[in-house]
């Protein structure tokens, strides 16, 4: 059971990590702040719970059982994070976010302090690892206290069901979808821990033994349900910006080609890119550059072979902003590969005639279709050997 828990904690920590990248600017955002200590707090109770980390706590304490309490505050704190989490992404007026946040810290304090005190009351000699709840379900302060963790975490358990349930009927898209997963995992939480552990503890008031629903049904499903309301917090979250790095990462690969052309285009000096870095910061490099090199190649640009790239394009039958296009990159391609003999070429229509609007090309998918137009003809065959050609005739 120490190895499922623990691995429960590490995909939580693992989910953090991600959203406290720029930890600074992710702290500074309340719903941030709130989704990374939920994240947090729920793989703290999971590495609590596990029955190896309770044995060494027990041990290092030298108090039996002192790891039951600590590990209930933490589903207690749990629970008030999910619910403030939850306020805070819903939204609102700031007062009464601010006003409910604090009505929860105080009510989940005062049950984590009724945790300890019932726990320092009690009698409780004999070290359990795994059914303490059901082990000490009739023994005075132990009974209370497993009775107040359980109450507290299905209160917020069915609170939260309620406003996912509201919230997901105004929502569409990846919210509600989100929400749809929080219920989910609360479904799960709810039945398979809050109901299983409630059912066993009940059964052994009555005089009857159902240990197999507290010790071998709840912790797999608490933490099957917890990975699955912390993947509905999550994904909302970090989908988009998922999706935003896919996309960067297909626009930096179709730019390939035109930064093929214009690569060894002499440019001013620029600090070397990270060697590590993720693909939107790869495709900011290769788009200033590619720009650059636009620029350097202004004085070199002939109109005349644009004009040629025009016609042929029209003459296949493209519309007019597609032969726009083809031409303008065989003009682009032409000036590259004729930049090393810019100072012995003739250029037969002023310079201005032919100067490409690069700002035209400052959007990333204005550069990415005249890359794209740089694999279709005429844009880097006939027309460039009939430059080639004219150059050197």
């Amino acid at each position: 059971m120490s190895l499922v828990v623990y691995s429960a904690a590490c995909i939580l920590g693992v989910a953090a990590l991600l959203i406290l990248r720029r930890p600074r600017r992710a702290l500074s955002d309340p719903l941030n702040a709130s989704t990374c200590a939920a994240i947090l707090l729920g793989g703290v109770c999971f590495v609590c719970s596990a029955p190896a980390t309770l044995a060494a706590v027990n041990e290092l304490t030298g108090v039996p059982n002192f790891g039951a309490p600590m590990t209930y505050s933490a589903i207690s704190a749990f629970s008030a994070s999910l619910m403030i989490l939850l306020i805070n992404w819903r939204g609102g007026p700031a007062e009464r976010i601010r006003r409910w946040v604090y009505s929860i810290g105080i009510a989940y304090t005062l049950v984590i302090a009724g945790v300890i005190a019932l726990f320092a009351l009690a009698d409780a000699p004999e070290e359990r690892l795994t059914d303490l709840d059901t082990y000490y379900a009739n023994t005075p302060y132990m009974r209370e206290m497993i009775v107040l963790y359980l109450v507290g975490h299905a209160v917020c358990t069915l609170v939260m069901c309620v406003v996912c349930v509201r919230w997901s009927r105004e929502v569409t898209g990846i919210l509600r979808a989100g929400l749809r997963l929080i219920m989910a995992g609360l479904a799960l939480d709810f039945v398979g821990f809050v109901a299983a552990k409630t059912t066993a503890v009940a059964a052994r008031w009555a005089g009857h033994d159902l240990d197999v629903l507290s010790t071998v049904v709840a912790p797999p499903a608490v933490s099957l349900g917890g990975l699955v309301f912390s993947a509905g917090f999550v994904l909302p979250r970090l989908l988009p910006a998922a999706l935003a790095q896919w996309r960067s990462y297909g626009d930096h690969r179709a730019l390939a080609p035109l930064w093929a052309e214009l690569r060894t285009v002499p440019t001013a000096p620029k600090p070397s890119p990270p060697r590590w870095q993720l693909p939107r910061g790869r495709l900011y490099y290769r788009e200033v550059r590619i720009l650059d090199a636009l620029l350097a190649l202004q004085s070199r640009y002939d109109g005349q072979v644009r004009e040629r790239a025009y016609a042929q394009a029209r003459g296949q039958g493209a519309c007019a902003d597609e032969a726009h296009l083809r031409a303008v990159a065989a003009m682009v391609v032409d000036a590259a590969r004729q930049s090393p003999q810019a100072e012995d070429r003739v250029v037969t229509e002023p310079v201005d005639a032919s100067r490409l609007p690069t700002s035209a090309f400052c959007d990333t998918g204005e550069l990415v279709r005249l890359s794209r137009a740089l694999a279709r003809p005429p844009a880097v065959g006939s027309d460039r050997e009939g430059t080639v050609r004219a150059s050197h005739g």
